[in-house]
């Protein structure tokens, strides 16, 4: 899939800013992981991971297979100033350039509705879990109040998007997840499904 680079990251960091930090309080409340290493996959410009290093102490890897996308990432870490804590990393979500057991918790938002092979991305993603590791791996605005707002603002700038958005929607069936994580050998995960969206949260082990 071909992406506007700079188009992209102008909708995220001028329509989509408010959902990040509420997506990260969610993502701690869900997990309780606020310490080791996080990876952030498909992270265009490390919005939601950048969110959560600010409120925990988590050593963050922003990753993303676009190096267009880790440059912006990498100068919105420096005007935070977590240099020391937040890195980037490219590579494909199917094939992982990261060890066995190295990831404490791994979060996405969005891009698993453009992974062409989502068993195989939830096997790579499982693997590199450490024990006791976690995942709060989907798609959504926060609540229905932060989604209101940006549908307004979006139609105004892509009268498309609410039917774009719903093919998505429409993909993004719970049970076709199911089948996807069965088939990638995973028997320890739950799909939540409420007002904030879609996550799936897959467990590691002790």
């Amino acid at each position: 899939m071909e992406i506007n680079v700079v188009e992209f990251d102008k909708i995220a960091r001028e329509v989509f800013a408010p959902i990040y930090p509420v997506i990260a309080e969610q993502i701690i409340a869900r997990t309780g992981i606020n310490k080791g290493c996080c990876l952030d996959i498909g992270c265009g410009g490390g919005y939601l991971g950048l969110a959560l290093a600010q409120i925990t102490e988590l050593e963050m890897v922003l990753f993303d297979e676009l190096a267009e996308m880790l440059d912006l990432a990498q100068g919105y870490i420096h005007d935070r100033g977590l240099e020391s804590r937040v890195k980037t990393l490219q590579g494909d979500v199917h094939a992982i350039p990261l060890p066995d057991g190295s990831v404490n918790l791994a979060i996405s938002r969005g891009s698993l509705f453009f992974w062409e092979d989502q068993a195989q991305a939830f096997r790579e993603i499982h693997r590199v879990l450490a024990p006791g590791g976690m995942t709060c791996i989907g798609g959504g605005f926060g609540n229905q109040e932060l989604l209101k707002k940006i549908e307004k603002e979006m139609l105004l700038r892509d009268p498309d998007w609410n039917r774009q958005r719903r093919q998505r929607v429409v993909k993004s069936r719970a049970a076709d997840y199911r089948a996807k994580l069965e088939q990638a050998g995973i028997k320890d995960f739950e799909i939540k499904q409420d007002e904030s969206g879609l996550w799936i949260i897959i467990r590691r082990s002790a």
